[in-house]
């Protein structure tokens, strides 16, 4: 049975939870030092003798490298190198010969301070030949159009692999155009028969642009290659497993002389992948000293691996009482200068929301002379669902039927086919909607130019293998050891777990983060998998420490295992009161001279093989001047599946987060180029992001689809609240204006340049 309830803003529990503390709201272990700035962030983490490397960034499109000058860098007093990429070709960011995006690195400097590499950096002078720059992904899949550059070349820093099991442009594939690094396609039935026969059609491209992921701290990566061999990185990354395999690889080291320290991270959001380490650790191994690299915001927004662009057109065609026929649609990302890898996410998606009997989507993964992408929180989701919910909003409209009742007359749910020829598990998706059908949000009258629009969007859920430890110490506290990066209070949720297994307060409860020379195995901290995943592999952990404790207990308490009872640390006889023997006096005999106990300590691992969807269905209000076309929101509600809300207060905050980087998506968030390719929003000055004056109060409604193979039900849930926003206000503008605004994002320029 699914379970619906509203977070009350305050603490948000669940009142018929019937668990001791899973359900119940916790506050992050980690907040108290991340709000004084204390968390540990690689900028804070300078090894003793630390160089300091400044990178020296094309300012070209695409060029050839005649020559580079370095001499006058190089006789800066403080310099200690200056390298090239034909120099350092292991560490896999430098140019050599040709660059392909502005902002490729194609030199780097390393001095005693950092303030003397940047100014050295500037002394570098570098000759190129221009060359043409491919900058339309559409144009660049056109026979005529010269190739941005071998395929073969291109190393593919997109990381949505990492975040869910239709990623990287999975599924059935065939002959690739120019520039493509990947297609998909996805087909049943005969969709243009089907189109022919419908008695509604719609159609409409629509246009996403790059997004930067606009997290406080850029990135930075230190290391220190010693002379034991073993090379050690201190880094802002999602994946500390993640660097190391790839650090590994490139400089050919054994796992073991390669130890990755994954940093307190100041917001990732899929963008913190691997990107500074290889170089900074082959800066160290050559160099013989700690070396350091942090990029300034104008470096990182040239260099990081934004969400990328795409263009879709979708027709979507149904009878007159709203039954969908068909679902045709073509979407072009464009990955910029190497794979990307969003389109098999956005294609399966976008075809696989609503049942149709007839598909025909395709979808290609395009290269331009533009930075590489990566992943934004649910890479190819948002993109797909703009477009797929716009389209449905607009069929509503001619069908003249209520958005909702369509989509819950369309909607996908367990056992229906997937494009891909699997069934769906069970989802969230009808459930949400049923809520958002009854809610008051939707029976609060309107105001002058005022108008809701609603919007659903779906995640496939990540899976990675995944490995926990569990001790007991000698006071009777337990220390959890993961390997996996918190950056949404997993940790803290990992305590819930913990401490629901094993029958002991979270306060007795630590959870330890150790590095990749000592951590269990855990994947990038991306794709709404880690509580899945890991929290599964902590459970299994507290659940053997548990047996083992009941095991010590029974022979102490002369009782039957299945007699007895572990709560609040106390070992109880159930129903003979004063037999007991505590967590603590048990602990004590294992580490002590001449304990007969052996440690209480025991490993968790997982490796699920289904995955957990998850589904939000979003709706706003917004109020639009009829004059100047600006769009102000005056209402939001949230809607999500979540399996079970394990944390309350944390789920809340990640549907918070979402919907407010969902409103920069809308209405302000471009990363933008010229005809050139040039980047000409480099800043925060230029890059306009939402503030807390732009997100109105936010009605959150948790929708509880428990998860087959999930903790106590959990899924995923970082990735869901962040895709159907820009759909909701888009929709919302529609109603208050009659007039589509099928780009983003929504300005008020163009509001009132659209017809209606």
């Amino acid at each position: 049975m699914a379970s619906t309830w509203t977070s009350d803003g305050t603490r948000g529990d669940r009142s018929d939870s019937p668990y001791t503390y899973i359900g119940k709201s916790r506050r992050r272990e980690d907040g108290p030092a991340k709000l004084v700035g204390a968390g540990g962030y690689v900028a804070d983490l300078d090894p003793a003798g630390s160089w300091y490397a400044h990178l020296v960034l094309s300012p070209h499109a695409h060029a050839r490298i005649r020559g580079i000058d370095t001499r006058a860098a190089a006789e800066v007093p403080g310099v200690k190198a200056v390298y090239l990429g034909d120099a350092l070709p292991e560490a896999d960011l430098l140019a050599q010969s040709e660059v392909f995006y502005a902002g490729e690195p194609v030199a780097v400097v390393v001095a005693d301070d950092p303030v003397v590499a940047e100014d050295a950096a500037e002394l570098v002078q570098v000759d190129y030949e221009v060359l043409p720059a491919v900058v339309d992904p559409t144009a660049a899949m056109r026979p005529e159009a010269p190739l941005v550059r071998q395929l073969e070349d291109t190393a593919g820093r997109a990381d949505a692999g990492a975040h869910g099991d239709t990623a990287g442009g999975g599924g059935p594939t065939e002959e690739r155009p120019n520039n493509v690094s990947s297609v998909i396609r996805y087909r049943r039935g005969d969709a243009s028969a089907a189109r022919e026969r419908a008695d509604v059609v719609v159609t409409r491209r629509y246009h996403l642009p790059p997004l930067y992921q606009g997290f406080l701290e850029t990135h930075g990566s230190s290391a220190h290659a010693a002379r034991t061999g073993e090379t050690t990185i201190w880094t802002t990354t999602q994946g500390q497993f993640m660097v190391r395999n790839s650090v590994k690889r490139l400089l050919k080291l054994p796992d073991y002389r390669v130890r990755v320290v994954g940093a307190t991270v100041g917001g990732g959001f899929g963008g913190k992948g691997v990107l500074l380490e290889p170089l900074v650790a082959t800066l160290s191994q050559r160099l013989g000293r700690p070396v350091a690299m942090l990029l300034d915001r104008q470096q990182d927004i040239l260099v990081n691996n934004p969400g990328p662009a795409a263009d879709i057109d979708v027709t979507l065609a149904a009878d007159q009482d709203g039954t969908l026929l068909s679902i045709e649609a073509r979407l072009v990302f464009d990955n910029g200068a190497e794979r990307g890898g969003s389109a098999g996410i956005a294609c399966m998606m976008l075809a696989g929301t609503y049942r149709s009997p007839h598909l025909e989507v395709l979808g290609y993964d395009v290269m331009t002379h533009k930075v590489p992408v990566g992943a934004y929180r649910a890479p190819g989701a948002p993109q797909a669902y703009f477009a797929l919910e716009s389209a449905m909003d607009e069929l509503a409209h001619a069908l003249k039927m209520d958005p909702i009742a369509l989509r819950l007359k369309n909607a996908v749910q367990e056992g229906d086919e997937r494009p891909d020829g699997r069934t769906w598990p069970r989802i969230g998706l009808r459930e949400c909607l049923e809520v958002a059908q009854n809610h008051p949000f939707f029976q609060q009258p309107l105001g002058p130019h005022e108008g809701i629009g609603v919007a659903a969007g779906g995640w496939g859920g990540g899976l990675e293998p995944a490995a926990a430890a569990c001790q007991v110490t000698s006071e009777g506290r337990l220390v959890v050891q993961v390997g996996s990066i918190d950056i949404t209070g997993t940790n803290t949720t990992f305590a819930l777990i913990a401490a629901e297994e094993l029958g002991l307060s979270p306060d007795d409860v630590h959870v330890a983060f150790t590095d990749t020379g000592h951590a269990p195995y855990a994947g990038m901290a991306g794709g709404s998998k880690t509580t899945y995943t890991v929290g599964l592999a902590v459970a299994e952990a507290a659940k053997a420490v548990r047996r083992q404790v009941l095991e010590i207990a029974a022979t102490r308490l002369e009782a039957a295992v299945e007699d007895l009872d572990l709560r609040e640390g106390v070992v109880h006889v159930k129903g003979v009161p004063g037999r007991t023997v505590t967590l603590a006096e048990i602990a004590r005999d294992t580490a002590r001279f001449g304990g007969r106990t052996a440690p209480l300590i025991a490993e968790g691992r997982s490796a699920i093989t289904k995955s957990a969807p998850g589904f939000a269905v979003h709706a706003a209000r917004v109020a639009v001047d009829p004059d100047t076309g600006e769009v102000r929101l005056t209402g939001y509600l949230a809607i999500q599946d979540v399996g079970r809300a394990l944390n309350p207060k944390e789920v809340e905050g990640q549907i918070l987060g979402g919907v407010a980087q969902g409103i920069g998506r809308a209405l302000y968030e471009d990363l933008a180029y010229d005809d050139g390719g040039q980047p000409v929003t480099t800043s925060f000055l230029d890059y306009q992001m939402p503030t807390f004056h732009d997100v109105p109060r936010v009605d959150v409604v948790l929708v509880e689809v428990p998860a087959e193979e999930g903790p106590y039900g959990a899924k995923g849930v970082g990735e869901p609240p962040a895709i159907p926003g820009a759909a909701a206000i888009a929709n919302a503008v529609a109603a208050a204006t009659g007039r589509r605004v099928a780009t983003l994002p929504i300005t008020p320029e163009r509001v009132l340049a659209a017809g209606r």
